[in-house]
């Protein structure tokens, strides 16, 4: 599943990147979304299996911070793009006319590097106030990776500031963003109402339903982790919500964007002919 999740993200990159029929900001932004994905599985995925297979595993504190800090970055990269994502949706249904004009290639890259760029600055200074804390007492962890909570109950020394610290970023990084995806549908919501035609409300409400599928999933298994305290459920729930969005997520995303997308589908096909074709020449000429 992991291997399958890395060549599905690896295979949008390289079709966002080569193919023609891919150049619109939709694909733009699907492309860092494959990325943040690449690094949010690979983050994880390769420890935890050596967890599950060896029952348990050893990981230097050096580690499990650098794991905790590119986990935290792709997470809220992903927040953020999603968030970009949507936006592009709303400027595409409902102001079609002014889109080209909005959506330019300066708003696209305004709009990037604000993503990694926020998601960068705001991780890190969590991971400097977690190397600020004291780990005197059990260094075992009860999860399969170094989340914040499981970290935090390692150490001795007062947590109330960091714990505070990660209360106030959610407010940029999940729940303002969450909000925005909200706003931006309800108005892509009443303007798809407002289409006389039954085809056309299909036709329109299929070129944002794989976005609100993969927000839907994103967000939900999120909010019930960090949303509901973590005392609040148990272990077993916490790490089995945890695998939705950590891999099932990243695993998914690319078949949700490719099922009913035309432009998708018919790239992978020219890809796949053109790199048939390099094989074939290259075997002639050997």
């Amino acid at each position: 599943m992991y291997s399958m999740t890395i060549c599905e993200n690896v295979l949008i990159i390289l079709l966002v990147s080569t193919s023609q029929r891919l150049q619109s900001p939709m694909y733009f932004f699907l492309g860092h979304l494959a990325l943040s994905d690449i690094i949010l599985v690979t983050s994880i995925a390769p420890k935890m299996l050596d967890v599950i297979i060896r029952g348990g595993s050893i990981i230097s504190f050096v580690g499990c911070t650098t794991q905790f800090y590119l986990y935290g970055v792709s997470v809220s990269a992903e927040c953020f793009l999603l968030t970009a994502m949507s936006y592009d949706r709303y400027l595409a249904i409902c102001r079609p006319l002014h889109y080209v004009s909005m959506m330019s290639v300066k708003l696209r890259y305004i709009l990037l590097i604000s993503s990694w760029g926020l998601s960068l600055m705001l991780i890190l200074i969590t991971l400097v106030l977690v190397f600020g804390l004291d780990f005197c007492g059990s260094n075992v962890i009860n999860h399969f990776f170094c989340d914040f909570a499981p970290l935090l109950e390692l150490s001795c020394s007062d947590t109330t500031i960091v714990s505070i610290d990660i209360i106030v970023l959610s407010v940029p990084i999940t729940l303002l963003p969450f909000l925005l995806i909200i706003i931006t549908y309800v108005y892509i919501f009443i303007t798809i109402f407002r289409i006389s035609s039954t085809s056309g409300r299909q036709k329109t409400f299929s070129t944002c339903s794989s976005h609100l599928v993969v927000v839907s999933t994103y967000y939900g298994s999120m909010l019930i982790i960090y949303m509901v305290p973590y005392r609040g459920h148990s272990l077993t729930v916490n790490k089995f919500i945890s695998l939705v969005y950590i891999v099932l997520t990243p695993f998914l995303n690319p078949m949700i964007y490719s099922l009913k997308n035309k432009e998708i589908q018919s790239s992978v096909i020219i890809y796949l002919k053109d790199c048939n074709k390099k094989t074939v020449f290259n075997g002639r000429r050997k």
